[in-house]
């Protein structure tokens, strides 16, 4: 998932980025490099041309203007250039998830044929439409993507198109030729269309390699100046006749204006075969091949002899193909090595790719012979070419959140690997490794071998609903490291196995299920005891240790603007006879969770949420302890405050979860804000007074405690979730203290058994100190009675800012913004504890200073059990909740109870702009003020068809958003809280099933697997 952006913009953007794709930057190739390498480090760019490289290839010439000629030209081609809007719904092989544009052209007006690249086609389902030049839209699927060549077709419907005649382009690859002036045709850096001009100045360079994600290989390029970028991917290269002769395919992105086209013989090969009804068969021995000039080849061991035949044989050539990368375990292993140079394929000379490739798409499954050069002698061997279809992923399996596929191709060429094992395309849910999000082959499950996906299905099959398992893995850049860990594995919130397969025929990815959740094992009685804590003469802490758990809270999907999806901490245990153990909140932020505790670093048990603190950051959770045979001891709570400057000893949990221990000096106890997050509001503490204490632990530990010495514990050490910084996009977390006596009221009421109901002001406040508030109004004899009630802090409280108004507005004995508080039913407020008065009354009777004059209020409180979202809606690759209590306290105004909280990269909301923070206040022109009429309404909606949204931004920017629906990969889905607390999900109507399309829960993961929140653009 990705992370938060930069504050949101106050207007409303494109709704796609133009350069959303990771830019093509080219990878430094050690074999064609110059002798000299211009490296930019602020700009991260390496120029791989070199004087040296550039065979067959000519001095830049600038394409004149447009002769007449070529404006007919252009007026033709423009009819059968299409812009494509598409998303990659999930992650597949080596393509992430994305929406974006790129540019087609009409290759066969008859059957409705378009050809584009592979990269914008993707490996994975796909999603889309095309736009021609009137602007009619019609929907296109893929009905082919090359396993290796950078090149895919699409299908339309051309009885679609009823306002302009339907042309296409010929493809005459036999035509690209050194010195031909050339027009790049598309949809350039998101415009609908954009001509650039351009020479061919070379036919036989390498194809370019972009990183880590998919690269062409093992065929030519022609490189041409033109200076295209985003957006043009596909874009028909085209000849003063109209003819396309290349396909466009990348570019450098240094600002030099080079692009690469590639050449159209295997793309027309495939459209005739494709229009003959017959399968694209494709040949691989399994082996990278590079284009080496004589010189290089010479060093490598090519014979004079030879040389001299095929100068003579071909004498416009000046270079030889070379092996650059073997698969182990291919057919090339043990025979061809690195270096090889080939000579000849079945007896025949062979200097060019397509020939090689036309060899091996004719001869899958038979045996050809190859001679290569190795070191000056003639090598002979005989190869059994394999089907490059059967080592390309055509389908993939969800499971436990995650999804699988057999390792590719692709990636396997990229890292030089066997083309084996089960790779992880969406490392998310259960199957969510903490180092990175992709390149992972899983090697175990449950300590059985996984060698395969139809062993991996089989082995998860018959794994039970939350168990845990150990899972061994490795990563596609380091197979020297074996990496174990234990899973908790999720088979209720994603309960279906489901496994998508490819149909070429509809373009869809048909799901089928393959194995319901087998239920949890029961849970049985555990016995441990705690390891001694070696406290250096500190009984107390040594003894306290016997009152923390570690807990682990798993999120099914971010709710609330949280950011993250699973959380680690420690919480205290406050009474084990009952098991309640208390915790901060940004361990466990929502009750739409699940939550495992570790006691006694032996002993794993579940437990559920009992209460959340609206605005003191701690939560209340229980566990059965009649499941621990263990002597967890329940923490006594000081009702004495803590005091500035007293000694006490500090027991905390640091990043690496091992307690540590330090005697140190209460520093200060103060009202602290705590910043909000304004791309993404989030829950955060308010109207707090924090503990600080004198020592560097304080900081490095998000858990733990302040001691006495008779081991009472003085204050909560917690974690305060604030603001995500701007430069490097990190969270920001506070660690400060909380003293226990202002928790105890309120602990006693769960202790007892009541579930607190609270009711709160819906205010922020700031301390003023008494100069402030004597220039405020405040009278002298207030200010007397401040500096008796609290001969520690002169101060008092100033309203800094309310909550949004009710539909109703505020009522009008509310406080305002500015409002100094005297007293609250008559009780002078001079520490924010006092104000914990409000929990238990629905009116308060308030004195306060308002604008220099004392005022009296009938001040309403309002119930907080509203303020924790109840309900959740996944529509379109949005999720919709209520706003939640932090939107109230950071907006004026709420638009309506329909507020957009996170979307998926690859949905139609990534695709069509609807984005986090937004409200939905119509669809259809329906209004919808709340989420069941939303509801409502998105059901009269069909699949695949446009509606019409209003929508305001969080700064109050009206618009509108056009949208399409589809359920096939993005089912709506209900989460909903029931009177008992329970969550229940809910697919289309149908209670309970698995969620139709990607088969799974909407992960919530941050990072760029898939999931965006508030910020992210």
């Amino acid at each position: 998932m990705t992370t938060n952006g930069d504050a949101r913009s106050k207007r409303k953007k494109s709704p796609v980025k133009v350069l959303d794709r990771p830019s093509k930057i080219l990878k430094h190739d050690s074999y064609a490099e110059a002798t000299e390498i211009d490296q930019s480090l602020e700009e991260g760019i390496y120029n791989t041309e070199s004087d040296t490289e550039d065979h067959n290839s000519l001095p830049p010439v600038v394409a004149m203007g447009n002769s007449i000629e070529w404006q007919e030209t252009i007026e033709k081609v423009v009819r059968n250039v299409v812009s494509i809007h598409f998303c990659q719904t999930c992650s597949f092989d080596t393509d992430s998830s994305i929406s974006s544009e790129a540019t087609g052209f009409v290759v066969d007006a008859e059957r409705g044929y378009i050809l584009t690249n592979r990269h914008v086609v993707g490996a994975g389902p796909f999603w889309g439409f095309c736009i021609f030049d009137n602007h009619e839209e019609v929907d296109v699927h893929p009905v082919y993507r090359d396993p290796v060549h950078d090149f895919g077709i699409l299908r339309f419907d051309p009885k679609a198109i009823k306002y302009m005649k339907v042309e296409e382009l010929i493809l005459r690859p036999d035509l690209a030729k050194v010195g031909v002036e050339i027009r790049v045709v598309g949809n350039d850096a998101g415009e609908k269309l954009s001509i650039l001009s351009g020479v061919i100045s070379r036919l036989d360079r390498n194809a370019p390699e972009y990183g880590d994600g998919y690269s062409d290989f093992n065929t030519n390029y022609i490189q041409a100046a033109a200076a295209a970028s985003g957006g043009s991917s596909g874009s028909p290269v085209v000849n003063i006749n109209g003819h396309a002769i290349a396909l466009q395919a990348g570019g450098r992105s240094d600002g030099a204006a080079t692009d690469y086209f590639l050449p159209l013989d295997r793309p027309l090969r495939a459209l005739e075969c494709i229009r003959r009804g017959e399968a694209v068969s494709r040949g691989t021995i399994q082996t990278q091949w590079v284009i080496k000039p004589f010189d290089e080849c010479r060093r490598l061991g090519l014979s004079p002899e030879w040389e001299k035949a095929i100068r003579k044989g071909f004498p416009k050539e000046t270079g030889l193909l070379v092996a650059e990368v073997v698969l182990p375990e291919g057919p090339g292993d043990k025979k061809l090595e690195e270096g090889d140079v080939l000579i000849s394929v079945n007896d025949e000379l062979l200097t060019q790719f397509a020939r090689l490739d036309a060899i091996m798409d004719s001869n899958v499954d038979q045996k050809i012979n190859i001679v290569v050069q190795r070191g000056g002698k003639d090598v002979k061997v005989e190869l059994l070419v394999g089907d490059l279809h059967t080592i390309t992923p055509d389908r993939f399996v969800t499971v436990a959140g995650g999804s699988f596929h057999n390792l590719s191709y692709q990636q396997a060429r990229l890292y030089a690997i066997p083309v084996k094992g089960v790779y992880v395309c969406e490392a998310a849910g259960s199957f969510r490794f903490e180092t990175s999000d992709s390149g992972w082959l899983i090697e175990s499950v449950d300590q059985k071998k996984t060698p395969d996906l139809e062993t991996f299905v089989e082995v998860m099959s018959k794994i039970r609903d939350r168990a845990r398992v150990v899972i061994t893995y490795k990563h596609v850049r380091d197979l020297h490291t074996l990496n174990t860990c234990i899973v908790h594995i999720d088979r209720h919130w994603t309960d279906k196995m489901r496994m998508a397969v490819r149909n070429d025929v509809t373009g869809l990815w048909d799901f089928i299920e393959l194995a319901g959740p087998l239920p949890a094992a029961p849970a049985v009685r555990s016995k441990a005891d705690f390891a001694r804590l070696d406290t250096f003469g500190h009984p107390a802490a040594a003894d306290v240790i016997r009152s923390f758990v570690r807990i682990s809270c798993a999120l099914p999907l971010k709710i609330d603007g949280f950011p993250r999806a699973r959380k680690v901490g420690f919480g205290l245990v406050i009474n084990a006879e009952k098991g309640l153990v208390i915790a901060s909140r940004s361990i466990i932020p929502f009750d739409l969770c699940d939550l495992s505790l570790t006691i006694a670093e032996s002993i794993i048990v579940e437990a559920k949420v009992v209460f959340l603190h609206p605005i003191a950051n701690y939560a209340v959770i229980q566990y059965d302890p009649s499941l621990v045979d263990a002597p967890v001891k329940s923490a006594t709570l000081a009702k004495e405050t803590i005091k500035q400057g007293a000694p006490t000893l500090f027991m905390g949990f640091n990043q690496n979860l091992r307690p540590v221990v330090t005697p140190t000096t209460v520093t200060d106890i103060t009202t602290v804000a705590i910043p909000s997050n304004p791309s993404a509001p989030r829950y955060r503490a308010i109207n707090l007074d924090a503990i600080t204490v004198d020592t560097n632990l304080s900081g490095q530990c998000s858990s733990g405690v302040l001691i006495r010495e008779d081991g009472a514990v003085e204050a909560l050490w917690l974690s305060y979730l604030g603001e995500r910084t701007g430069h490097n996009q990190k969270d920001v977390e506070y660690h400060l203290g909380l003293a226990t006596p202002t928790l105890l009221p309120i602990l006693d009421q769960i202790q007892s058994g009541v579930t607190p109901s609270l009711r709160i002001l819906n205010v922020e406040t700031n301390t003023v100190q008494m100069s402030q508030c004597r220039i405020m109004g405040v009278s002298e004899s207030w200010i007397s009675k401040v500096a008796e009630a609290n001969p520690l802090r002169h101060q008092l409280f100033m309203v800094r800012k309310i909550d949004c108004a009710p539909a109703g507005g505020h009522d009008s004995q509310a406080l305002q913004e500015g409002d100094i508080i005297l007293t609250l039913n008559d009780q002078l407020i001079t520490r924010l504890s006092e104000l914990d008065i409000m929990y238990h009354h629905e009116h308060l009777d308030a004195l306060i200073v308002r604008r220099g004059e004392e005022v009296k209020l009938r001040v309403p409180t309002i119930p907080t059990v509203d303020l924790e979202t109840s309900r959740a809606v996944i529509f379109c690759g949005v999720v919709l909740h209520a706003p939640h209590h932090a939107v109230r306290q950071q907006i004026s105004k709420l638009h309506s109870e329909v507020y957009v909280s996170l979307r998926t990269r690859g949905s139609p909301a990534y695709q069509y702009g609807l984005g986090p923070t937004n409200f939905i206040t119509a669809l259809n022109d329906q209004p919808t003020p709340t989420l069941e009429k939303f509801i409502k309404e998105a059901e009269k909606v069909k699949d695949n068809e446009y509606f019409r949204l209003r929508v305001v931004t969080f700064d109050n920017v009206p618009w509108v958003c056009t949208m399409k629906k589809c359920e096939h990969y993005f089912p709506t889905v209900e989460f909903v809280k029931d009177s008992e607390g329970t969550w229940r999900k809910k697919v289309s109507g149908r209670e309970g099933d698995g969620i139709g399309g990607m088969g799974g829960v909407v992960v919530a993961e941050e990072g760029g697997e898939g999931v965006e929140e508030a910020g992210d653009g």
